[in-house]
């Protein structure tokens, strides 16, 4: 498996993924989608009296107890994405056990069947996969024990993509009769984008960023810290040779947090090596990759 060596090159072996932010057409229509399809709540909004970095008009945080997982963003009159331009593929939700993931899947066998586009049983998780009603893909999973994962000589997780039933996933984890429960955990596991170039890609979030590959395919690069099977990932699916993305409705934000402001210190100082511009705005760390895809950096204890 690949080092989880500290190494100023690199992401702390704790990094974890933040909030997606997406822009949005219909505010009121996704806030619903989200709220009783995935089964978020609303964690701040207009109203709020929170002084958190989204708190804005329009912007609606929503997640699980206190963990944040998508920020909506009412901007309509930005253009649609284009299906083969860079931004995001999914955001996915990872849950502690099958059964969380159960009943979430269940929850969109009801309400929104229509949205869902597939399952798989990759060897490290199991996903389920569907879009939102503005077409921003979401990946619903629940991973394996880390000591059943396969690693090969090189470094790289071994992943599949095998049938998964999602009638018998809801029936062996909620029975015959299944029924609404609760959710007790759920977090933005890893994002998937959609970018131009693997090769240049890889420069970018493993040479730069400081992640460590984990897993190449046609056409898709996997990569991680810690030694999870992957962070992020970018594919060329539907996007081969795509260059930076205009303001467009979709992807708007891709959050990481680290566990230490010295780590954002190294992480500024691979940014200036690479010639990656950047900014910090008082909360975050501000930079784009190739494709303009924005990211922001912050720090567990500040």
């Amino acid at each position: 498996m690949p080092t989880t060596t500290p190494s100023p090159n690199l992401l702390p072996a704790a990094t974890t993924m933040d909030a997606v932010t997406l822009h949005v057409r219909d505010v009121d229509a996704m806030v619903t989608f989200y709220t009783h399809v995935i089964g978020l709540t609303v964690l701040h909004s207009d109203n709020s009296t929170s002084t958190a970095r989204d708190q804005r008009p329009g912007v609606y945080t929503l997640g699980h107890e206190t963990t944040p997982i998508v920020v909506l963003r009412h901007t309509p009159d930005l253009p649609a994405a284009h299906p083969g331009q860079a931004g995001l593929f999914h955001t996915a939700i990872l849950y502690p056990t099958q059964h969380d993931l159960a009943v979430t899947l269940l929850r969109v066998a009801q309400s929104a069947p229509h949205l869902f586009t597939g399952s798989a049983d990759h060897l490290v998780s199991q996903a389920f996969y569907l879009n939102d009603p503005e077409g921003n893909g979401i990946e619903l999973y629940w991973d394996r024990p880390r000591d059943t994962w396969r690693w090969t000589p090189q470094g790289h997780v071994v992943m599949d993509t095998l049938w998964l039933d999602p009638n018998t996933f809801i029936t062996e984890h909620l029975g015959d009769t299944p029924q609404a429960a609760s959710v007790s955990a759920a977090s933005v596991g890893h994002v998937h984008l959609q970018v131009g170039d693997t090769n240049a890609a890889a420069q970018f979030y493993s040479q730069a960023l400081g992640f460590e590959p984990t897993a190449q395919v046609p056409g898709a690069l996997f990569v991680a810290a810690g030694g999870y099977h992957h962070h992020m990932a970018m594919n060329t699916w539907r996007s081969q040779g795509a260059g930076p993305r205009a303001s467009s409705l979709g992807l708007g934000e891709v959050s990481l947090v680290l566990p230490h402001t010295d780590d954002i210190a190294a992480l500024t100082d691979r940014l200036n090596f690479h010639n990656v511009a950047h900014h910090h705005n008082g909360a975050a760390l501000i930079f784009h990759d190739p494709w303009n895809n924005s990211l922001a950096v912050t720090a567990a204890d500040n």
